[in-house]
């Protein structure tokens, strides 16, 4: 196993260039198997949840190779419509195979998916929006199957704007018969890039990036080339990080866009934010935040991704923050760990109140999910002291090499194994 060891205090300085978005290469690739022959997917990180999902679509029989920045997938002969348990239970996002087997194949059976432990993430969107497609689903043993002759066009209205079940839906609805309505649609910015992709195949996709999506189905698509959006959390994680440690960052490969919840609150906080016309934003802060309220909140409101690096912001704020999280019931893990550091934060249900410390020390802490482990790393890039952040692989599940941009802007981290660390000690 690997840690992170960082000495803190280091103002980040210089320039980052933001990677591809992980949460949208991982749908169009899945949405890869939809066409016979070779799709080419540039600008995708090299991340484990990558990694995971190039298994899946293998397992499944396609040929996925990769290249430093693309992955490649030939979709020519699907030889099965079950990706192994381990797969699966590895990452949530492999259950965004279902749309796409169903609408190829008309059929597609698959574990209950795994992932980060950050709350029920129920998949009964999806479920409900492909039965309302005309798919049968049968559920038993940790199970689900679902088959379909041809899916049927349909009207879809989602309780709750999940992401996950609108690509589900978009991507079977596609290849259906007739003409799907997706209302209560997610929004976001990855959902908008899928889209992109569909359409790029022969889909017809219209309404991406508003709460009204309309899919009229054709009878077969062909491959494309495409390059992923930029990844929105790594770059609001990047400003964090230049505000918490009072530097100046110019962050490329941005879609300003995107980041106007995130722009905004930092603002509040006293950070300089500036927009750029090349496509980067520029960073700078040069004291104390100052305390915000965050409420999270589905696109185009604050992403409950960033929820965390900002109450590591927050705990070394001049004054008091209230964060609340609406969109998942488990996403305050991380405070006990900041905690560990002096963050002094209350939990209240679904609110965190946090009152503003003059500095953090450093720690042993450990990372329970992706954007928790994230929001440590920030606490240690100015705490007191050492931080060791054990469980790392969190991090890299959606985060390319962050030690080594952060490193290049000045920070004092580096990686290196659990046994190297008790040696030292």
């Amino acid at each position: 196993m690997e840690v992170l060891i960082i000495r803190g205090g280091k103002p980040l300085n210089g320039e980052v260039r933001v990677g591809g978005a992980k949460n949208a290469s991982l749908p169009i690739i899945a949405a890869s198997l939809l066409a016979p022959g070779s799709s080419s997917i540039e600008d995708v990180p090299h991340l484990n949840d990558i990694d995971t999902m190039c298994g899946v679509l293998s397992s499944l029989g396609a040929k996925v190779s990769r290249s430093p920045n693309a992955v490649a997938v030939d979709a020519s002969d699907i030889s099965s419509v079950e990706p192994p348990y381990e797969l699966v239970r590895a990452m949530r996002a492999s259950f965004l195979v279902m749309g796409p087997l169903l609408a190829r194949t008309g059929r597609a059976r698959i574990s209950l998916p795994g992932g980060c432990a950050i709350g029920s993430r129920p998949i009964d969107l999806h479920l409900k929006g492909l039965a309302a497609l005309g798919a049968e689903i049968d559920m038993g043993y940790g199970q689900i199957e679902a088959r379909a002759a041809r899916l049927t066009g349909a009207r879809v209205y989602l309780d709750f704007p999940s992401v996950g079940a609108t690509e589900n839906i978009m991507m079977a609805a596609v290849l259906a018969s007739g003409m799907t309505l997706v209302e209560n649609a997610a929004e976001e910015p990855e959902v908008v890039d899928l889209a992109n992709f569909l359409n790029s195949m022969g889909a017809r996709v219209r309404g991406a990036g508003t709460n009204i999506l309309r899919i009229d189905g054709v009878t077969e698509l062909e491959p494309a080339c495409h390059m992923v959006i930029p990844d929105r959390i790594e770059a609001g994680t990047l400003m964090v990080a230049a505000a918490m440690t009072r530097g100046s960052l110019v962050i490329d490969n941005v879609v300003d866009e995107h980041l106007k919840p995130i722009t905004a609150k930092l603002r509040e906080a006293g950070v300089s934010v500036e927009e750029r016309d090349d496509g980067s934003i520029y960073v700078e802060m040069r004291q104390r935040p100052a305390g915000i309220d965050i409420k999270t909140m589905p696109y185009p409101g604050f992403p409950t991704d960033l929820q965390a690096q900002f109450m590591a912001l927050t705990s070394i704020s001049s004054g008091s923050s209230v964060i609340t999280e609406t969109v998942f019931e488990n996403r305050f893990m991380h405070v006990s760990e900041l905690a560990r550091m002096g963050a002094s934060i209350k939990i209240d249900g679904r609110a965190a109140m946090i009152e503003g410390q003059p500095g953090l020390s450093g720690a042993q802490v450990r990372c329970t999910d992706l954007r928790a482990g994230a929001a440590l790393v920030l606490a240690g890039l100015v705490a007191s002291g050492e931080t060791v952040v054990s469980d790392v692989y969190h991090v890299d599940r959606g985060y390319e090499r962050l030690e080594e941009k952060l490193a290049r802007a000045g920070a004092d981290i580096r990686r290196v194994t659990e046994s190297e660390v008790e040696k030292a000690v």
